[in-house]
């Protein structure tokens, strides 16, 4: 069996992936040693939470009840499902403890692991109701800062790259019908 050699596009191809690799390695490794060398952290966290009574032990119940094999919280489980720091700063703990009691009528939809049986977590709503009013109370008191990934809000101020990017590329008659998001300065003359 004769072997083949890479023809001179394919050598190309292979060092240029090969110098990619070996970048993102280099970079990885001198990121992981500076992130290793300092004091705070290198990401500042914009989720919190202070619990009340009822919300340390909804903390108890959603470990104890395995819900962080899908979910995360206080920075703790897993990215498989929805990640809820910062969900109190999203919902209500009226609307969470509805959504645990029965997901799909809180959706109006199918949803993909809670709800009736054979749904993998369908027995959280089968907890006692004292339970889930208590698991609700947990979710609502994990805030975060509006303006983070987890929070409902974007953050207060300037829009900043996004509204620049509008301004240059959307149409003309966008401007005309969405005046309100426009500042004073902004606004376009009427059209004659």
């Amino acid at each position: 069996m004769s072997k083949k050699s890479l023809k001179p596009g394919e050598k190309i191809l292979f060092a240029v992936f090969g110098a990619f690799f070996v970048l993102a390695l280099i970079g990885f490794v001198a990121l992981e040693a500076v992130r290793s060398q300092m004091d705070e952290p290198m990401f500042t966290s914009r989720t919190s939470f202070t619990l009340s009574a009822e919300g340390r032990r909804g903390s108890e119940l959603f470990r104890k009840n395995n819900c962080t094999a899908c979910h995360r919280a206080m920075r703790n489980g897993t990215n498989h499902g929805i990640i809820l720091d910062g969900a109190g700063s999203r919902r209500s703990q009226a609307w969470l403890e509805a959504f645990l009691k029965n997901p799909e009528a809180s959706y109006a939809g199918v949803t993909i692991d809670h709800g009736l049986p054979p749904k993998e977590a369908a027995y959280v709503a089968q907890l006692p109701a004292q339970d889930l009013r208590d698991i609700a109370t947990f979710l609502s008191e994990l805030k975060a800062e509006q303006g983070s990934a987890m929070a409902q809000k974007p953050p207060e101020g300037s829009e900043g790259l996004a509204r620049r990017l509008a301004h240059a590329w959307a149409p003309q008659a966008w401007k005309d019908k969405y005046p309100e998001r426009q500042t004073p300065q902004e606004q376009a003359p009427p059209h004659e």
